[in-house]
């Protein structure tokens, strides 16, 4: 039995050396539909059917990767309801958690909880439906702490 239930798939990511040359490759060469850079601007976002692609450019990309060299992650949509437990669920099992974030602004808008999975790869959870101007609560205040 399931303790969580992911509804979709926000997007997917892939490390890149060099940003431009990847935009180049995805774009024009494999004609996926350019969305636009994140605001940061070491990421630029592809759609291709119903799935986004997220390009992170990184240093070292294609070598060995530690969870904190960059933004490459994979992203999960859930329900505020499944965001909530989910936020009890990793206190409660120990889930190491990288950071909780509001984004008010950009291409992907929401509340997005960064956590590690065993192996130490980067996912995410996305609850779309938080907007600017809604409560911000800290992750501790959500997990029940």
């Amino acid at each position: 039995m399931a303790i969580l239930k992911v509804e979709g798939v926000t997007h997917w990511s892939i490390p890149v050396n060099n940003l431009v040359e990847a935009e180049e490759f995805y774009g024009e060469l494999l004609g996926l539909a350019p969305v636009g850079r994140l605001g940061n601007n070491v990421m630029s976002c592809f759609n291709v059917g119903d799935h986004n692609i997220l390009l992170c450019e990184s240093p070292t990309a294609g070598t060995e990767r530690s969870k904190d060299d960059s933004g490459a992650h994979h992203s999960f949509t859930v329900s505020p309801e499944t965001f909530e437990l989910a936020c009890r669920v990793f206190r409660e099992r120990a889930i190491p958690i990288d950071h909780l974030t509001y984004r008010a602004r950009g291409v992907f808008t929401g509340r997005e909880l960064y956590f590690f999975d065993p192996s130490g790869n980067r996912l995410e959870l996305r609850d779309p439906t938080w907007t600017e101007g809604m409560p911000e609560p800290s992750f501790e205040e959500l997990a029940g702490a």
